[in-house]
């Protein structure tokens, strides 16, 4: 079992679970997080941290496209290990479903 980031995360991007991941396996889109599957060690600190309950294990049903994403774009985007600022508009997107049309597959700035 890994981790992995779903859309929920999308256009909120808050990066608490950041600060608590204790093998920085982390990679930062333009408006989402990702986990590399390969690096997370399953300890499962980082579920409980995210407000937007984005984070969930591999193991829940239909996710085969999250997991996709995140094996993906974590290869791809740069890694983050602090914490940064949230988007100016993270509010007005909290809890709002259907946002998988909104991901961006630009890459974030990572930890500079």
């Amino acid at each position: 079992m890994t981790y992995i980031v779903v859309e929920s995360c999308i256009k909120c991007k808050l990066m608490d679970c950041v600060e608590v991941c204790p093998v920085d396996c982390f990679y930062e889109g333009e408006n989402m997080l990702v986990i590399h599957p390969d690096e997370c060690i399953d300890c499962g600190v980082c579920e409980p941290e995210c407000p937007e309950e984005a984070i969930i294990p591999d193991t829940e049903p239909d996710i085969t496209k999250w997991l996709e994403i995140n094996t993906e774009f974590a290869a791809k985007w740069p890694n983050i290990n602090r914490k940064g600022e949230p988007p100016a508009d993270a509010a007005e997107w909290s809890g709002k479903p259907g946002k998988a049309e909104l991901f961006s597959e630009n890459p974030g700035k990572g930890s500079e």
